[in-house]
């Protein structure tokens, strides 16, 4: 019997580099996979090889997005280095319109820019067991040089204060056993709206 989203609002999820957001999300979408969809950014930067228009990534120029950005069709929006990326609100809505609850991954400042904008959603912010933990499972990737690793803990610290920010978010999981972290996120996507009295 599949399972039915009552509070059908966004989920904007959100946490530190390394914590496993995106294997999370991954297991909801695998595990219920006609109800969840990835929210596509819109960008300035060209696509890397394999990236596809629509599915990685909306790309478009940076008039185009300014434009959009003016008509305040981004719920959120970032630079990172020359490059911007936003969450529009068309895509939002193209996708809840199709009777799918969509997840957004965000980072911090995103986060930030949606609670002021007031735009619905709920808010999940996936936390590490430790920072110890975290910096080992960065290591672990073998990915990156130490100067990214140490700039990635950096910003974690800052994450996980804002994490304590009461109200900020609706949900922590501290996702220290993947099954356990997984079933957290599933109860409370899957949970009856809380109606105000």
């Amino acid at each position: 019997m599949a399972r039915v989203v009552r509070d059908t609002r966004p989920i904007v999820i959100s946490g530190p580099s390394g914590v496993g957001k995106g294997t999370l999300y991954g297991l909801l979408f695998q595990r219920h996979p006609d109800t969840f969809t990835l929210s596509v950014s819109h960008t300035t930067r060209p696509p890397r090889p394999g990236e596809q228009d629509g599915v990685h990534y909306h790309f478009v120029t940076r008039e185009a997005f300014l434009e959009l950005k003016a008509k305040d069709g981004f719920v959120e929006s970032a630079q990172f280095g020359d490059n911007l990326y936003g969450t529009s609100k068309a895509t939002i809505e193209e996708q809840m319109a199709k009777g799918k609850t969509v997840i957004l991954d965000i980072e911090i400042e995103g986060v930030k820019q949606i609670k002021a904008s007031g735009f619905p959603a709920r808010f999940v912010f996936i936390a590490p067991p430790s920072e110890e933990e975290l910096e080992r499972r960065l290591r672990g990737r073998g990915t990156e040089k130490e100067e990214a690793i140490q700039k990635r803990l950096r910003q974690a610290k800052v994450e996980l204060e804002y994490s304590k920010v009461p109200g900020m978010h609706d949900k922590i999981i501290v996702n220290d056993d993947l099954e356990k972290a997984y079933k957290e996120l599933e109860d409370f996507v899957f949970a009856e709206p809380l109606t105000n009295l």
